[in-house]
């Protein structure tokens, strides 16, 4: 059984930042893909980005330009998110998710952390 646990989330003001770790159970670097989800209440669940076992990444739209930056420690397995410039609408709940495979585009993920508060006020 895989076991995900977010941690890092938190208030902050706009402008701030926040990183998030995900302790996973699986290894990263030997055919698992992670990604990072967010989702505001009412609102569906956004990929906001993924990380191949080689560390190929994929941003959205909504955060590609380097304010979030993706990583992980293959070592630890430990999948970690950094987040800059925050904005309001940053705010959600962050999951961390993995599923098995190399090519992580168009990816279903199975397996989900409970995942972590992100608040980011005006």
């Amino acid at each position: 059984e895989v076991q995900l646990v977010e941690s890092g989330g938190g208030s902050v003001q706009a402008g701030g930042s926040l990183k998030l770790s995900c302790e996973t159970s699986v290894n990263l670097d030997r055919g698992y893909c992670a990604a990072w989800f967010r989702q505001a209440p009412g609102e569906e669940r956004e990929e906001v980005v993924s990380i191949d076992p080689i560390g190929r990444t994929r941003y959205s739209d909504s955060v590609r330009g380097g304010r979030f930056i993706v990583s992980k420690n293959n070592a630890r397995n430990v999948l970690y998110l950094q987040m800059s410039s925050l904005r309001p609408d940053d705010s959600g709940t962050y999951y961390c998710a993995t599923a098995p495979g190399w090519d992580c585009r168009q990816k279903t993920f199975n397996d989900w952390g409970p995942g972590t508060q992100v608040t980011v006020s005006s």
